[in-house]
């Protein structure tokens, strides 16, 4: 009877720390993905703060020049693209497609010397600069904490508890293709 008890208790102990192990991963599985989430949801923050300060740029903008209309439109789709992006990889491209457009406008205003030493156009810009950093902050933190699930899911003994209950890799926040490459400038399509 000695050995069959203690042998009883040794199975329930054994179980006991797998269920226990179990909920951990579980629950820490749970903890990485709000962190993911929750990352992601700063990126969308910054985003959205960019988004709204563009149009009193563009204003600002249009008040000193009228020739420009085609790269003042090319921020105004920019942004509505960003607006109603939903996916991490749709949020990216129409980042990047924004950052473009943002830099063409900044490329112009260097013909309108009036343009950049107007107060209101200085202070949107140093605002659009800040918001700008904080969105590559926000990028770096939250590409860090997708790093860290995606590598916790794929983990031995995790990866059996990610795939019960459904846990699935989450994507990086990437630049699109060729967004490494400067964007050209023609003055002379500007009319």
């Amino acid at each position: 009877m000695k050995k069959s008890s203690i042998a009883i208790i040794v199975v329930i102990v054994i179980l006991l720390l797998i269920v226990i192990g179990g909920i951990s991963s579980y629950n820490g599985l749970v903890g990485l993905s709000e962190e993911v989430d929750n990352k992601f949801a700063t990126i969308d923050t910054m985003l959205q703060r960019r988004a709204d300060l563009i149009p009193n740029l563009v204003n600002t903008v249009k008040g000193y020049t009228n020739q420009e209309q085609s790269v003042i439109d090319s921020v105004t789709e920019a942004r509505a693209k960003l607006n109603s992006a939903n996916s991490v990889a749709d949020k990216a491209n129409a980042d990047q497609e924004l950052s473009s457009a943002l830099n063409n406008l900044l490329v112009v205003v260097e013909n309108y010397p009036d343009l950049k030493s107007s107060e209101n156009f200085i202070n949107l810009q140093d605002e659009l600069a800040g918001t700008e950093n904080r969105i590559a902050t926000a990028r770096k933190d939250y590409n860090d904490a997708v790093k860290d699930y995606n590598a916790k899911i794929k983990r031995f003994p995790t990866n059996i508890i990610s795939r019960m209950f459904g846990f699935e890799e989450k994507e990086y926040f990437q630049a699109t293709e060729g967004s490494e490459e400067v964007p050209t400038v023609d003055f002379n399509s500007i009319q």
